[in-house]
């Protein structure tokens, strides 16, 4: 299994209505592309004025992290709006092996 990791922040007046973006946008399209294992969206209030927002899925495999990134895996995948809300972002993601855990 696969743990695929993105970062971006965004003006913490807007956490709720990006929030709702990305629920509607990318974790959508993240749990209906096959080999998804779940989803989840984490968000911190860095305390400047910017909210720190992670996503966080689990992927069968690698082949399956293509079926939603393309070929270059390692690219973060954006949406039309996010230039709207994000004030930074990462523009590459991480991905981990699950070595451990629980299902």
């Amino acid at each position: 299994m696969i743990a695929r990791m993105w970062r971006g922040w965004v003006r913490t007046q807007d956490r709720a209505a990006y929030v709702d973006y990305i629920e509607r946008t990318g974790m959508a399209e993240y749990r209906r592309t096959p080999g998804n294992q779940g989803a989840w969206m984490l968000a911190r209030d860095v305390g400047d004025g910017r909210t720190e927002i992670v996503t966080l899925s689990l992927w069968a495999s690698r082949d399956a992290v293509r079926g939603f990134a393309g070929d270059d895996i390692d690219r973060a995948v954006f949406y039309p709006e996010d230039e709207r809300y994000l004030v930074d972002r990462e523009t590459t993601v991480v991905h981990y092996d699950v070595v451990a855990g629980e299902r």
